[in-house]
């Protein structure tokens, strides 16, 4: 996910009514816990990681102290750290290597999910682990998994308090890899409306305004998918391929069982433009409930591990938080690919 800045958009007219309206119904829905318990080895209290190497990415979306915290937290725990500070793509993925090549047994990365999967790509095939510092602005992946929200509490948690590696899949769109998802058409356009400056205001809802913002001019497609070698046809406006259920905030998933270590993709499409069939997906969402698949119903969902799908026009396309150029898409999951440091 690319931590930089898009061209701001603003709907003073409606946009805080019904951004107050998505609050109303998340807020009222939200479970009380999100565990995160399977496809984990324990890693006992009385052996915390002591050689811990820190990637910072500085322009992630939160403003906090990061240095002044991680040293510390990881003095008082007598850890041995070394720190790197990214400064274009591609550095995150380099120092992970290194870092490994150095004897490294845990990489904490600071930054938001596109940080954290670049990182992944470094430590793919090793055994040392990823251990997220949430510092983006939706921390998809953190919330998925159960980690402390704050800096001090994640980074605490690597150095003082029982943890277990988790082994999580990773996706491939066209030779890319993700941790997230992969959006076409609405999904892909509430991206590009999510402004630095919106998401500094709003958190993960300035996702909902850009996505009622885009309602306003919907472009609809055709999608001729194969999954797993069955053909499936469908209309929508949008059609997201997803490797975890959170969207964002802590209970707030994606319709269904989406299990980011089950070896498969969740692939949903869109149907309908309407406020009231949002809302409707919405509260699906928020309360876990499966709203259907039926022709008529505003959300279809399949499962599976090898996808090809070709939108008909083609539709704005964005991974893991990156805008790409519009394309069929050959995606296939990578099971087991990283394994991350996750709470008891």
């Amino acid at each position: 996910m690319s931590e930089t800045q898009d061209n701001p958009t603003s709907d003073a007219a409606t946009g805080p009514s019904i951004v107050a309206r998505v609050k109303e119904v998340v807020t009222a829905a939200l479970p009380t816990s999100n565990p995160a318990t399977s496809n984990v080895e324990a890693r006992p209290a009385a052996s915390p990681y002591k050689r811990i190497h820190a990637i910072i990415n500085p322009a992630a979306g939160q403003d906090e102290p990061v240095l002044a915290t991680l040293n510390r937290v990881f003095k008082a725990a007598d850890v041995e750290w070394e720190v790197h500070v990214t400064k274009q793509g591609g550095d995150a993925e380099r120092y992970a290597r290194e870092a490994v090549a150095a004897g490294a047994d845990c990489v904490a990365v600071y930054g938001g999910d596109g940080t954290q999967m670049e990182a992944a790509g470094g430590l793919a095939g090793s055994d040392v682990p990823l251990a997220i510092l949430p510092g983006g602005t939706a921390n998809v992946l953190s919330i998925e998994l159960g980690i402390p929200g704050t800096l001090e509490e994640a980074a605490s948690m690597i150095t003082t308090k029982p943890t277990k590696r988790r082994w999580v899949d990773v996706g491939e769109v066209n030779g890319q890899r993700f941790i997230l998802r992969v959006g076409l058409g609405l999904e892909a356009q509430m991206v590009e409306g999510a402004d630095r400056d919106m998401k500094n205001r709003m958190g993960v809802f300035a996702y909902a305004l850009s996505a009622l913002q885009a309602l306003r001019d919907p472009q609809p497609a055709h999608y001729a998918m194969t999954i797993d070698g069955q053909t499936v046809e469908s209309d929508g406006l949008s059609c997201i391929i997803t490797n975890v259920g959170s969207l964002g905030q802590p209970g707030i998933t994606f319709p269904g069982i989406v299990d980011v270590s089950d070896g498969f993709l969740d692939v949903f499409v869109i149907r309908q433009a309407d406020l009231g069939s949002l809302m409707s997906m919405i509260t699906a969402v928020v309360v876990n409930n499966e709203p259907g698949e039926s022709p008529s119903g505003p959300l279809q969902h399949w499962r599976g591990s090898e996808i090809k799908i070709v939108p008909t026009p083609l539709q704005s396309l964005q991974v893991d938080g990156e805008v790409l150029e519009p394309a069929p898409l050959d995606i296939k999951v990578i099971p087991r690919a990283v394994q991350i440091v996750v709470p008891s």
